[in-house]
């Protein structure tokens, strides 16, 4: 039983490291808007840099650095709605 719970323990700790490595942002916003890009282009410094901070501080930063990686997740996930959402609008 105790090698099954280990298995089990080490199989969530994978997926949520596979998960947070995959909401990463990303700028995937083209030049067509070039406003939002550049919101999403700082979106991503900001992420990586926090990142540094939280290496730096072996992560001793009471869980407001994560918090505010997750903000910035959520933040480049809405601008890529906008830009979809321009998009359907026939913005040029």
């Amino acid at each position: 039983m105790n090698r099954t719970f280990r298995l089990i323990a080490l199989a969530l700790i994978l997926a949520a490291a596979g998960a947070s490595q995959a909401q990463q942002p990303t700028v995937n916003i083209g030049e067509r808007h070039g406003n939002l890009r550049a919101a999403q282009e700082h979106i991503v410094q900001a992420y990586q840099l926090i990142g540094v901070a939280q290496q730096d501080n072996d992560s001793r930063l009471g869980g407001h650095a994560g918090r505010a990686r997750e903000l910035l997740i959520q933040a480049d996930q809405e601008l890529r709605q906008a830009a979809n959402v321009a998009n359907n609008n026939g913005r040029p």
